[in-house]
């Protein structure tokens, strides 16, 4: 009998990967399931990034790349950078990997020994977790709630800071929750930063483009802390890229040499061809995205205006990417048409998808039990009809 390592055994499956795993499985029974659970956008990639990659296969770009990226896409990165976010970055400080998850495990692997701690703001996207614990780091979850739309303060950060704080890891915009930290809100938290200069903060910045409410902000931007941030951003969000797996950082030289080191002995250069098409996609200009970005902020509305409709929901208006976190600690208690009694998100999450077949991602695997998460990167129709399956399953709750 084979018996597998404590590593793998200590590591929890994906929980959106789960529920889109277990959609697929009743749609292959014939079931009408609605998906609500993976971060994927319904468009096509444009194509003119299509033809990029026809391009560079045509041009022979189908031998082993250089591990860190090919060049000319590196400078296209450094250029995105100065443009979107005036963000200065050599070639070498740029690493280009198979997606912006392997860019994240790239940097806590570098980083992270046994015992040391990484402070996460909850709730967070479902692998922070389990690529610190990968790495024999320890987890330190800072909580926030929805009255104040899911963001930690600099006290609450500087409060969980210990001796053994190494990494400190956050998206903006957010992934399960939307939020968006202001410039104002980061300085603050770079004030903090700036005090323990052993500290790398990795800002995940992946829904940068999928933005309603103005300019992305980046904590990079502050001089205090810009040679101890890690920017982590990729190609999947905002330009339909999800299967071409590409994602890139900025970092300090020495982190991107480190990072270099320990993805040549992973996965070694990212896909040939994905760089080819990525290059043209990050050239072009961002007011592309413009017809996107409305279509996400129409369905965002959508969303709200169903959700406000439901009683024992509890919802805030997200400011960015294409989640909502609704809190439903309300419906704690209740008890379903078969007798069962919610108790936790799992269990609503698991009653709903057995009741309507929607699939939802419960909180618990974000660090935040008193919600579900909601992703929205699919049609109005879709998600008009989806809504109003989720009214009639918690209508029957008694």
């Amino acid at each position: 009998m084979i018996k597998f390592s404590d590593r793998l055994n200590n590591m929890e499956e994906s929980a959106t990967l789960a529920m889109s795993r277990l959609s697929r499985e009743l749609k292959q029974q014939g079931k009408d399931v609605i998906s609500l659970s993976l971060g994927e956008p319904d468009f096509a990639t444009p194509s003119f990034i299509e033809d990029a990659a026809i391009e560079g296969m045509k041009e022979g770009y189908t031998k082993y790349p250089p591990v860190p990226g090919y060049d000319d896409l590196r400078q296209a990165i450094c250029d995105k950078f100065q443009r979107d976010n005036n963000l200065h970055y050599e070639i070498n400080q740029v690493v280009v990997s198979t997606g912006a998850k392997q860019s994240i495990a790239n940097v806590v692997l570098s980083i992270i020994n046994p015992g040391d701690e990484v402070l996460v703001p909850a709730p967070y996207w479902v692998s922070y977790i389990e690529i610190v614990k990968l790495a024999g780091g320890i987890p330190i979850s800072i909580p926030s709630s929805i009255e104040n739309d899911y963001k930690v303060t600099g006290k609450q950060v500087e409060e969980k800071i210990s001796n053994k704080t190494k990494l400190f890891i956050f998206s903006t915009p957010c992934n399960p929750t939307g939020s968006l930290y202001s410039k104002e809100e980061l300085k603050e938290l770079a004030n903090v930063f700036a005090k323990y200069k052993d500290i790398v903060i990795i800002s995940d910045e992946i829904y940068e483009h999928i933005n309603f409410s103005g300019k992305h902000e980046s904590i990079a931007q502050f001089p205090e802390v810009y040679n101890q941030t890690v920017v982590v951003n990729g190609l999947s969000k905002a330009w339909a890229m999800t299967g071409w797996r590409l994602g890139y950082i900025g970092a300090p030289k020495e982190i991107a040499a480190a990072c270099t080191k320990m993805q040549g002995q992973f996965t070694s250069g990212a896909n040939s061809i994905a760089q080819r098409a990525a290059i043209a996609a990050l050239r072009k200009e961002t007011s592309y995205l413009k017809e996107m970005i409305s279509a996400f902020k129409n369905r965002r509305d959508i969303v709200y205006k169903g959700l406000l409709e439901i009683k024992g929901l509890h919802v805030n208006l997200p400011k960015a990417a294409f989640y909502f976190f609704p809190d439903i600690s309300d419906l704690f208690g209740k008890t379903t048409p078969k007798g069962q009694v919610i108790q936790t998100s799992n269990d609503l999450s698991t009653y709903i998808l057995d009741e309507v077949l929607v699939a939802l991602v419960p909180g618990e695997a974000f660090g935040n039990p008193n919600s579900i998460r909601i992703s929205y990167a699919t049609d109005e129709a879709t998600l008009t009809e989806a809504l109003r399956r989720i009214k009639i399953a918690i209508e029957k709750l008694k």
